[in-house]
């Protein structure tokens, strides 16, 4: 567990964990999610850059087998592989119970991810109009498929 130790009353939240858990990719001070991924009943959720992964994430500074959150008895934990680590708040985490909405960053650098569990993973969430510059709104775009999409590569190319 990382240095701060959770409350007692946070850990009752998450000792009391469904099995219905949604992962999303945020953005730094954006309330609505780039992708989600929903998963019930899966007992364990691989997170990183390699394609046999749950969730695969492609940022140079996400690991090939990142992180996992798996379901333990009556709990969920997030579990840290990375080279470049998992932080909570700012501070690096191996193991940590997870809490219904928290956000974990994969290495200090790269994406971020809410924790989402049973209900509140369903719950739609108030959408916020961007008043940014379209120019900003197109980076945004970009930045987003840089962690989405994978590179694509034609027979052309190589010719």
């Amino acid at each position: 567990m990382g240095s701060k130790k959770l409350s007692n009353n946070a850990l009752l939240r998450a000792t009391l964990a469904p099995m219905v858990i949604t992962v999303s990719l945020r953005q730094p001070h954006q309330s609505t999610p780039l992708q989600k991924w929903t998963f019930e009943n899966e007992p364990i959720i691989r997170i990183g850059r390699a394609v046999d992964n749950h969730v695969v994430l492609h940022s140079s500074v996400v690991s090939r087998h990142h992180v996992e959150i798996r379901h333990i008895a009556s709990y969920w934990q997030v579990i840290n592989f990375g080279n470049n680590g998992t932080y909570l708040n700012g501070e690096l985490i191996t193991t940590i119970p997870v809490v219904d909405g928290m956000i974990v960053a994969l290495a200090t650098s790269g994406p971020q991810l809410q924790i989402n569990l049973g209900d509140t993973a369903q719950k739609p969430r108030q959408k916020t109009v961007s008043s940014q510059h379209p120019a900003s709104q197109e980076n945004q775009a970009k930045e987003r498929d840089t962690y989405l999409q994978k590179p694509k590569f034609s027979s052309e190319s190589f010719l």
